[in-house]
């Protein structure tokens, strides 16, 4: 985690079932609304015990078994929304955590949490039903444009996880590509040809990005 930087930990661990809930005169099932929870959770290949996304073609699978998100962010939130309550999980996060920063963290990069081993893959991209969560939809571009996205994670080893574990940095992937890189490639430097041919060689990255990423570079090429 570098020489000088705090030890990153887990504040939270949230999780929930999914629920359905009315919009816009529509019944919708969502598993946005995390909860803490005490004591040692199993994080497997998957997901968290007691955890389950309620639309899978856009959330969970192996490249988004957890999802991280830095208290420090809620900082920028609350001055963004003075009025809104934020406990832990409001933004949908597994793992509320202290000093994991998404410009500081590859995609590949491998951590020690608990006594599980995971391997950051992606930002967290936001949609309606985050909006939906927090009671109003401007927050989707918000999330968007803060460049404050949180971090997925798949698990390469199975173990447990506490509220107060520590997060301990294990390996740093040589292809330099920050989660901010992705969130930045996605939104504002979209022609930025280098970046992306080097984006498309992380093992981590998923493949819809590596996809997404390759028809752009076709694109700009011709």
């Amino acid at each position: 985690m570098g020489g000088t930087q705090k030890t990153a930990r887990i504040l939270s661990v949230n999780i929930s079932l999914p629920r359905e809930i009315d919009y816009e005169g529509q019944k919708i099932s969502t598993g946005i609304f995390k909860e803490p929870v005490e004591g040692r959770i199993a994080l497997r290949t998957l997901n968290l015990d007691g955890d389950r996304q309620a639309d899978l073609s856009v959330h969970g699978g192996p490249d988004k078994a957890v999802y991280a998100y830095s208290v420090e962010h809620y900082e920028y939130w609350h001055s963004i929304f003075p009025d809104l309550a934020m406990p832990n999980g409001m933004f949908g996060e597994n793992l509320t955590v202290e000093g994991l920063i998404e410009s500081e963290i590859n995609v590949g990069d491998a951590f020690r949490i608990g006594s599980a081993t995971v391997i950051a893959t992606q930002p967290r991209m936001p949609c309606y039903k985050l909006g939906v969560k927090f009671g109003r939809m401007d927050v989707i571009k918000k999330f968007l444009a803060s460049g404050r996205s949180g971090i997925y994670f798949k698990v390469s080893k199975e173990g447990q996880v506490a509220t107060g574990d520590t997060i301990q940095q294990i390996t740093k992937d040589p292809n330099q590509i920050t989660i901010s890189d992705i969130v930045r490639l996605y939104s504002i430097e979209r022609e930025d040809l280098q970046t992306m041919r080097r984006a498309v060689k992380v093992d981590a990255l998923p493949k819809g990005w590596k996809r997404y990423f390759l028809e752009q570079i076709q694109r700009l090429e011709k």
